[in-house]
């Protein structure tokens, strides 16, 4: 009985030794995996990001839950809760800009969307002066908002617009594009699709030179014309492309603060241009009214996730992350 119970306490002993070194064998490859060898070069660069970008929306979501009105005044933390949230869902001003965004990201996303596919597969196909074309389409990409904004507003522009004089040509006009109610919203819509267009082909000729040739080939053996062979074989292959460019243009419309602010000055922006961006920037710095701002400002990081949030799902899926 004494030799089986020594038999089991060295078994024992011996296991919990090999546990042992089993764990000092995993932390010392871990001590050596590129994990910790690089940790210097990134620790710092993540530290100062982790600070400015997660700890600002830390810190705007805290104030939201305040009555924080500005400089002068102090933040409560003492008291928090969701009076600023309950006001914007009752806000008019915030139900219009809300209607106003979506449709500025719905409206300018597919169409630029669909003009992006339809130069990609005329570039596609081969045609005359592709490069030139392709350089025209892209050039407005390089410019900032700012620039795009200036250029536009004197194209609108009442008496000597280049638009109003090209619709003077077959008989209509002139249009007041940015004073008018009823046409500044879709007038800032068709300036955002001329910007972005070019990026949207560049993403769909990316997608339609990835497929192989093989597909054309055997669509014309069977006796498909163009039309079916894009329709039927090419386009629905590009999803992936379709996914990316989406989401990067629902954020750029996200963002179209920049232009609005550029071609109406500050705090000018009219009701009907009106969007969630410039809303929350007005509610700040014009009228001091920090909290709230605050609260408008979770509501853009809430719409923003929500499109991020699926592609990177769909990224993962696909194993590109």
């Amino acid at each position: 009985m004494a030799r089986s119970e020594d038999t089991v306490t060295r078994s024992q002993t011996t296991s919990s030794s090999a546990t042992s070194d089993d764990r000092w064998d995993r932390l010392r490859r871990f001590s050596k995996s590129d994990f910790v060898r690089s940790f210097p070069y990134w620790f710092i660069p993540f530290s100062i990001m982790g600070l400015g970008v997660y700890g600002g929306i830390g810190w705007n979501t805290l104030i939201s839950l305040t009555d924080y009105e500005g400089f002068t005044d102090r933040p409560d933390f003492t008291d928090l809760d969701l009076d600023m949230y309950v006001q914007a869902i009752q806000d008019p001003a915030v139900i219009v800009t809300t209607k106003n965004t979506f449709i500025l990201m719905i409206v300018f996303t597919t169409i630029t969307m669909l003009l992006g596919l339809f130069l990609a597969i005329l570039l596609d196909r081969e045609i005359r002066y592709r490069e030139k074309i392709q350089t025209i389409y892209l050039l407005p990409m390089a410019l900032s908002f700012v620039v795009t904004a200036q250029f536009w507003l004197w194209m609108y522009n009442v008496n000597n617009g280049l638009v109003n004089v090209i619709l003077g040509v077959v008989g209509l006009g002139p249009y007041n594009w940015i004073g008018n109610p009823d046409l500044v919203l879709w007038a800032v819509i068709f300036a955002l699709i001329w910007q972005f267009s070019g990026y949207a082909m560049v993403v769909f000729l990316a997608g339609l030179q990835s497929l192989p040739d093989d597909q054309f080939e055997a669509a014309r053996v069977d006796g498909a014309s163009t039309f079916k062979t894009y329709w039927r074989v090419i386009i629905p292959q590009l999803k992936s492309s379709s996914v990316s460019a989406a989401v990067i243009l629902l954020i750029f419309a996200l963002k179209a603060f920049t232009f609005l602010y550029s071609m109406f000055g500050q705090y000018r922006v009219p009701q009907a241009t009106d969007i969630l961006a410039t809303l929350m920037v007005r509610e700040a710095f014009q009228l001091q009214n920090w909290a709230y701002s605050a609260a408008v400002a979770t509501i853009l990081l809430v719409m923003s996730l929500a499109i991020i949030a699926p592609y990177l799902h769909y990224q993962h899926k696909q194993g590109s992350l």
